[in-house]
């Protein structure tokens, strides 16, 4: 059975963070406030993988209210939904992602992003979709004031 799950993050700027996103640290003045590393493009990758198998949300398995994972990484995230996909017997046939936001321009990363989302999923890099786009200088993300992310993942649950 071919299943599909939607995903979707945001997280504003913060001064003094590091900007994480698909597990990679990028050069910018701001970072992302959150609970875990708040990469917003894993956490939405997270969420559309656990959407395919029926099994809730990141919030339900990685509550911001456990202070044993404040700062987790999302890298550590995406290794823990992967085992929950493969204790359903679920493999992993594609994920695509875009991630929005004003700056920094992300082209340049995707490929290393694409690398490490596969690895943390343990899928090919092939089978990972990492893309960019603004939102046109509108509303809080047009502004600057963050990052945003949506993923869809399809699974073949056996």
């Amino acid at each position: 059975m071919i299943r599909s799950g939607i995903g979707y993050d945001i997280h504003r700027f913060s001064d003094g963070l590091k900007l994480i996103l698909g597990g990679l640290e990028i050069a910018h003045a701001r970072g992302l406030e959150g609970h875990s590393d708040a990469d917003v493009l894993s956490h939405a990758i997270a969420d559309a993988l656990l959407g395919a198998i029926g099994a809730g949300d990141i919030g339900q398995h990685f509550p911001n209210t456990d202070e044993s994972i404040r700062g987790i990484s999302s890298m550590e995230i995406l290794k823990r939904v992967g085992n929950l996909l493969a204790e359903k017997n679920a493999r992993v046939v594609n994920v695509d992602a875009t991630v929005i936001a004003e700056a920094p321009k992300l082209t340049p990363h995707a490929s290393a992003m694409r690398q490490n989302i596969a690895a943390a999923i343990g899928i090919s890099e092939s089978d990972v979709s990492v893309k960019a786009t603004t939102n046109e200088k509108l509303g809080p993300i047009g502004q600057g004031e963050g990052i945003a992310a949506i993923a869809i993942a399809t699974v073949e649950l056996e």
